[in-house]
């Protein structure tokens, strides 16, 4: 190893899906050892065979320093930073297994997005829990607008890293800042995670509206108003408003909700066009997280004594299967208030 790569730290990413790979390549020139930890056993030896993740990321060359593998220990092995990238309702189950092996030294990094059914735990949350006295720091969490696709194609990206110990935030931002990501540090755990998490059940209504034929007035107040109940709802569980304003709530919401690539939206536009809930899940390959977050975020709404009209009436679309129309209308139709 060249003195150079020998003071490069090492990371390995927990999930193979879009997310994770799309992460794994921006951040392959940081890194000198780069460890995938992929459940899929035949997913993981296809990566290393033909350095490509043809399921969730087609048609992006992966870097030949690399490696997948189903083997906890082998990924995890004197990892410097770990990121966990898999989906909310898997986050619990493979942490758990991840536990016995994780370095005390790393820096755990969350990049997955949404609410934990049940528990109504933001991720950070459902990570210290269950890694209480494994880990030297905190738990940081990495959130922004980002497309998997755009990340990975190396356009230019801005991103948040958000954790209650300042010195863990900073080392993340400096191992993964690059020449196309740029990376902002924040105190603010609870904004950036409930942000992150309920701009994609924003995202599904923005998605009707489209699917419905309205037009952009009618997604911009969608958007304007969705912002003002995750606003709300992250103050009341004590998060900063500013936080909403920046990358982490307001510029995730816009490219979640307005942006072709959203799985959320693609799921909205359907349902907008009179498909079924299951119909459409089933056709997709990647998790739409809003859909399980909405019912977690209703509840956080009844729980803190927070008025969330829009995620209300997206949970009666997506779990009683309303008229989109009809809750559009009633949304329109609510008591008149001031702003």
């Amino acid at each position: 190893m060249h003195s150079e790569e020998a003071t490069l730290p090492r990371l390995t990413v927990l999930g193979g899906g879009s997310w994770g790979t799309a992460l794994a390549l921006a951040l392959c020139s940081r890194f000198a050892s780069l460890r995938m930890w992929v459940r899929d056993t035949t997913l993981w030896a296809e990566m290393n065979r033909l350095h490509e993740n043809r399921k969730y990321l087609p048609g992006f060359s992966l870097p030949h320093h690399l490696y997948a593998t189903s083997d906890l220990p082998a990924a995890l092995d004197n990892a410097d930073f770990v990121l966990a990238a898999v989906p909310s309702q898997f986050l619990r189950n493979v942490i758990r297994q991840t536990r016995p092996h994780l370095p005390s030294h790393s820096v755990l990094v969350s990049a997955t997005k949404g609410l934990e059914q049940g528990t109504l735990l933001r991720m950070s949350e459902l990570l210290s829990g269950e890694l209480a006295g494994v880990l030297a720091s905190p738990i940081t969490v990495l959130s922004g607008p980002t497309f998997a696709k755009e990340v990975a194609a190396g356009e230019p990206a801005a991103l948040v890293v958000a954790s209650s110990d300042t010195a863990a935030a900073s080392a993340v931002q400096t191992a993964f800042a690059t020449s196309k990501l740029r990376l902002y540090t924040s105190s603010d755990v609870v904004g950036t995670e409930t942000g992150a998490a309920l701009k994609n059940v924003i995202a599904i209504g923005a998605g009707i509206c489209a699917g419905l034929g309205l037009g952009s007035n009618s997604v911009a107040a969608l958007i304007t108003r969705g912002l003002a109940e995750i606003t709300r709802l992250a103050v009341a569980m004590g998060g900063n408003p500013r936080t909403l304003s920046g990358l982490a709530g307001l510029g995730d919401l816009v490219l979640t909700a307005t942006g072709d690539l959203s799985r959320n939206r693609f799921v909205g536009f359907q349902l907008g066009q009179g498909h079924k809930l299951k119909q459409i899940l089933a056709q997709m390959t990647m998790v739409a997280e809003g859909v399980d977050t909405c019912s977690a975020a209703r509840q956080l709404g009844q729980k803190h004594g927070v008025d969330l009209p829009i995620i209300t009436q997206m949970f009666e679309v997506l779990y009683r299967e309303k008229d989109p129309r009809e809750a559009i209308r009633e949304l329109m139709e609510r008591p008149l208030t001031a702003e």
